[in-house]
């Protein structure tokens, strides 16, 4: 009887296991276009309801409701998505720096913050986040952008170890 129950317990854990990761994967990272900006804007709220469920999941944030002058008419603001096929399932951006932190003197520097990544589940830990900060730099160093600020919560660890892998 024993013996059944661990075989019967292996089995439930066996398929207790996550789905597999789709096998054919065509995945692309481009600019945020206007035409993208609503889609864009519901998988970023998505993601930060899911991230931070105790902040207010209806009010969109100054950022995000003024995305076109932040993100794609900004001089220091940037938006990338990645999709697989048309789904979007990435995103990263930086914006300009709003100096909240005195301790941190950037004056007389293009400083821009790092906002906004985030990958959906099934397509972590196969290096598309670090693929969507290299592109992410790519622009930054073409705009002439001194520095890279990045803000993160300690209760965040993987995200910490992330970035720490990062540079």
């Amino acid at each position: 009887m024993v013996g059944w129950l661990t075989h019967a317990w292996r089995n439930i854990c066996i398929t207790l296991h996550s789905p597999a990761k789709p096998v054919a994967m065509n995945i692309t990272i481009t600019e945020v276009h206007p035409a993208d900006i609503p889609q864009t804007v519901d998988f970023v709220m998505r993601a930060r309801a899911e991230i931070f469920p105790l902040l207010d999941t209806v009010t969109v944030p100054p950022d995000l409701a003024g995305f076109e002058q932040v993100y794609l008419s900004g001089k220091d603001g940037k938006f990338l998505i990645a999709r697989c096929d048309e789904r979007i399932i990435a995103a990263i951006g930086y914006l300009p720096y709003d100096h909240r932190f005195p301790q941190l003197d950037y004056t007389g520097r293009r400083t821009v913050e790092i906002v906004r990544l985030y990958v959906t589940p099934e397509f972590r830990s196969d290096g598309l986040a670090s693929r969507l900060c290299q592109a992410l730099w790519a622009h930054a160093d073409a705009g002439a952008i001194d520095v890279l600020y990045l803000h993160t919560h300690p209760f965040l660890p993987g995200a910490i170890r992330f970035w720490e892998k990062q540079g």
